[in-house]
């Protein structure tokens, strides 16, 4: 016997009830499909919607010109909205004025643990907004620290990072060290309690105007909630050459350069841990734990 092609004619039409099972299967994903992108858009949506609530806040209380930049972490938002819990919330904010004198101060603030109810947060009520661990960091620029006393009787105030060996010690002449901050793969640069710093500008003294480099510590005091800064020695000169200065001219000039900032003054409740100097500014870091939303600024 010889077998021959099944034609397409010759094939068993599918039954209507398969056909109409198909095309409800395929109904029924695409609805769930339908459904799962409404529920993240409206988890978005909610969550742009609280994130600007809380960027109000945060405007009112750091006394902002303009909204910071929030942003809450973790999926699903509803969730923890419904919950008035929430796991990660950042907040960052620039050109933050801070009593009368500083007037370009940066934040950022990681906020862990915060309990926010749904109805508080709504009707603006931040004292029952607690944050159960909060990392921050204030960057105070050159320009603001020449605001502050004894610095602001320097003229032209510049803020260089050095290292702790050049500030305590010098190299008998040679240029100055780049300081190198230690890093581990994958992190951020590492703050320390204190760091090395080249202060430099122009300072009046007997009749005339000198420029100096202060070679100074900053340094964090976690106890007193201060930012120290602690000069230890003066050269004359600029970039290219620098002379000593002798020392009883030193006696005279370094206490225009030994300063304090205390960290209450300045936005987020923080002790003290860290401190970094870059070139133009200073940042100091800290941390709390278990303080009120009210309590950023003060």
């Amino acid at each position: 016997m010889v077998s021959r092609p099944v034609a397409r004619d010759d094939r068993p039409a599918p039954r209507p009830d398969a056909r109409r099972r198909g095309r409800r299967a395929r109904r029924w994903v695409i609805a769930l499909v339908v459904l799962v992108l409404l529920l993240v858009g409206a988890d978005f949506g909610a969550a742009a919607y609280a994130e600007h609530m809380i960027s109000q806040k945060a405007r009112t209380q750091l006394q902002l010109t303009d909204d910071p930049s929030v942003t809450i972490h973790g999926f699903p938002f509803l969730t923890q909205a419904l919950g008035g819990d929430y796991s990660h919330i950042s907040v960052s904010a620039a050109g933050v004025p801070v009593a009368d004198k500083l007037q370009d101060v940066a934040v950022n603030a990681e906020l862990e643990d915060v309990t926010a109810p749904l109805s508080e947060l709504t009707s603006g009520n931040t004292k029952a907004i607690t944050i159960g661990k909060l990392t921050g960091s204030v960057t105070i620029k050159a320009a603001d620290l020449a605001r502050l006393s004894p610095l602001d009787k320097i003229k032209d105030l510049r803020i260089e990072p050095s290292t702790s060996d050049y500030v305590q010690n010098g190299d008998s002449g040679q240029s100055e060290p780049t300081p190198t901050t230690t890093t581990t793969e994958g992190q951020a640069e590492q703050d320390e309690s204190s760091t090395g710093v080249r202060i430099s500008g122009h300072l009046s003294f007997a009749g005339k105007d000198l420029e100096i480099f202060c070679f100074a510590m900053i340094e964090a005091d976690p106890k007193g909630g201060t930012i120290n800064f602690v000069p230890k020695r003066l050269q004359f000169g600029n970039d290219q050459e620098t002379t000593v200065v002798p020392q009883a001219v030193q006696n005279a000039l370094l206490p225009n350069f030994k300063a304090s900032i205390s960290t209450k003054d300045l936005p987020l409740s923080v002790t003290p841990t860290g401190v970094r100097a870059q070139s133009g500014s200073v940042t100091i870091k800290g941390e709390a734990t278990n303080v009120s939303f009210a309590e950023l600024s003060r």
